[in-house]
């Protein structure tokens, strides 16, 4: 997340003050980039780790401020969420056996970070979205406490209105609102970087943007958020959604989002990625100003540009562009920010082995990308590939039509091939690497396809829960071994060990699928709903959801002894019958509390509500069900003990 000592833009003189020093870095940029200060005739490549930490349950484990404590290295550092954190690689010149020693320091790293967790009573896992994660994992008391994560959250909230709303459709339908940007710590990414030159860093942005479609095609790892089956890489999508700053107002006249793919090709400078984040997005964060950067420039030395860096750390483009300072020497790179975390550092190598092969060869292939292709094209290969990962329909070169399976077998694989080499990499890592991601497009098997295809295959009779969990338990079984992901069997339901994590809460086995009526339907329609779906109760919520009432068999029973005594034509409204005040309980209550609630005789079902609104519905045939699972489990468990 960048710079950490930050303080919020409070007032205007606040906003006017910072606002002048990132206007004042971009003009020492601009002359920078008429000197020779900026680094050239070297490539170098490099990239950040982000990961999740959980605990024995498969759960999100907020552990990161321990695991610093532990770790007390600098290659490490925080993220949004407590349960994240992120390592970061040393630059490596591109050639060679950069790509191995990229692997090699990266699974040092993770054993230095697996070690921690082992003492602090967690683990590290590697994936795009934890399938575990529920919305009560989101909140604020989860948020890593750093004062640029906090300033975020306050600055993005005031320009949004206080809500955020995420709303996306794959194979199932997520529709939800929260009120703060902790939806962001959902994802966790792979980012790699590729340095240029000034001179080049417009054709090379331009490639970038053209090849990162394909290469997030093959990617793909994230196809869960919530418990929902969505897109193949859900981040994508949800990264938009979790830091939209927009008010109602800018929403409606199309206004841009800070998470962003870009609408155009860029033209001749990086300036103008500068400009025009600047141009349309608010300072949302601000810090100490520093020396006047003309005044270092001035003395021959580089300036940092910390207040243009810290901006353009809260505008959230796929492909990034970065200034950065290292040995005295400036230095311009792309961020490429797509790809996902996992399943293995060896699945994450090859992919950064296709990006880095098709930047060193497209050009050459194609001649000007912006000339081959229309931006509209490469923009919708983005959101496909997102989408649908392999089974994507791309627009490419000269108008042709191609699935991303095809187009990377067929065309750029041979292309990402030669750039390496041409680059004079090992060719047994060329070998390597892009072999590892050739198996998994012929195979079909990205880790979001392996995923879909386990959950699918798991029994319908245990919970989504117990689903989730079990994929995690397999994810990290095979990630330890470093198999890549084409090569994983699939998760089953039998790999999950402790499967008592999955019935600590209500929210974990309730029925969210639930029927319900409005207080003033008639009251047969409750019957008939209760006939039809055998159930014996029935909530009454009003038109926002929010739980106002429940109708049970009993009530039924009632009023048909009071029918037979008075005129059974008369029309009766739910609202006549239904209890005013059930008791209830939250998706987070303690199963054993929803027990003891339910040891009244009076009480056969429990709604679940969050904030008012009906969640989820649990009854006696729940718990009667759920003892059965649990009792058999036991027994099937005893029987193995010798």
């Amino acid at each position: 997340m960048g710079q950490q000592n930050v303080d919020g833009v409070n007032d205007t003189r606040d906003l006017r003050t910072f606002t002048r020093a990132v206007l004042a870095d971009l003009r020492a940029l601009e002359q920078m980039l008429d000197t020779d200060v900026f680094e050239r005739g070297v490539r170098r490549i490099g990239a950040e780790q982000e990961m999740f930490l959980i605990d024995g349950g498969n759960r999100p484990a907020p552990k990161a401020v321990e695991m610093l404590a532990t770790l007390n290295n600098p290659a490490f550092t925080t993220e949004l969420a407590r349960f994240n954190l992120e390592a970061n690689l040393p630059p490596y010149v591109f050639g060679g056996d950069c790509l191995r020693r990229m692997e090699r320091d990266l699974l040092s790293l993770l054993g230095k970070a697996r070690t921690a967790a082992a003492a602090n009573d967690c683990a590290v896992l590697l994936t795009g979205i934890l399938p575990t994660l529920r919305l009560p994992d989101l909140g604020l008391h989860n948020m890593t406490p750093v004062a640029r994560y906090a300033q975020i959250n306050q600055a993005i909230l005031k320009l949004s209105g206080g809500r955020f709303r995420v709303r996306i459709k794959g194979t199932d339908e997520l529709d939800v609102e929260h009120d703060n940007v902790m939806l962001e710590a959902c994802n966790t990414s792979f980012q790699v970087h590729f340095q240029v030159a000034p001179e080049e860093f417009a054709k090379l942005y331009n490639l970038a943007q053209a090849v990162t479609g394909p290469v997030l095609a093959a990617a793909v790892n994230s196809p869960i958020l919530l418990q929902k089956r969505l897109w193949h890489e859900t981040r994508v999508a949800l990264f938009q959604h979790s830091v939209d700053d927009r008010s109602h107002a800018h929403r409606a006249r199309g206004r841009r989002t800070r998470v962003r793919f870009g609408d155009a090709w860029l033209r001749d400078s990086v300036t103008e990625l500068f400009r025009d984040d600047i141009a349309r997005f608010r300072v949302l964060l601000g810090a100490e100003v520093g020396e006047d950067p003309m005044a270092v420039l001035a003395r021959g030395e580089v300036p940092e540009l910390s207040a243009l860096r810290l901006h353009n750390g809260t505008v959230y483009r796929w492909n990034r562009p970065c200034y950065g300072v290292a040995d005295g020497k400036a230095h311009l790179r792309i961020e490429n920010r797509v790809l996902p975390a996992g399943p293995t550092v060896l699945d994450e190598v090859a992919n950064a082995a296709f990006f880095y092969g098709l930047m060193a060869s497209v050009s050459e292939a194609y001649g000007d990308v912006t000339q081959a292709m229309d931006f509209d094209d490469v923009k919708g290969n983005f959101v496909a590939a997102a989408r649908q990962g392999l089974q994507a329909q791309f627009h490419w070169v000269g108008g042709a039509t191609h699935t991303a399976s095809d187009l990377i077998l067929k065309e750029l694989l041979p292309l990402a091939r030669q750039g390496l080499a041409s680059r004079n990499l090992d060719g047994a890592d060329i070998d390597r690497y892009l072999g590892v991601l050739e198996e998994r497009v012929k195979a079909q098997r990205t880790g979001a396809r392996w995923a879909l295809e386990s959950l699918a295959r798991m029994p319908g009779t245990v919970t989504k829960d117990e689903r989730m969990r079990a994929l995690v338990s397999a994810t990290m079984t095979h990630q330890l071994t470093e198999a890549p992901v084409h090569t994983w069997p699939l998760a089953t339901f039998a790999e999950q060990q402790d499967w008592r994590h999955s019935y600590e809460r209500v929210g974990q086995f309730m029925t969210d699928d639930v029927y319900t009526v409005r207080p003033d339907d008639l009251v047969d329609l409750a019957a008939n709903l209760m006939d039809w779906v055998h159930v014996r109760h029935i909530p009454v919520e009003d038109d926002d959801g929010r739980l106002v009432g429940l109708v049970t068999h009993r009530r039924l029973l009632r009023l048909l002894g009071e029918n037979e005594r008075t005129d059974p034509d008369e029309p009766v409204a739910v609202r006549d019958i239904m209890d005013l005040d059930p008791p209830t309980v939250t998706p987070d209550t303690p199963t054993v509390d929803a027990i003891a609630l339910m040891r009244d005789p009076e009480v056969k079902c429990l709604p679940v509500c969050d904030q008012g609104q009906l969640v989820g519905i649990v009854t006696e045939r729940d718990l009667f069900d759920l003892a059965t699972r649990l009792l058999e489990r036991e027994l099937r468990d005893f029987r193995k003990r010798p």
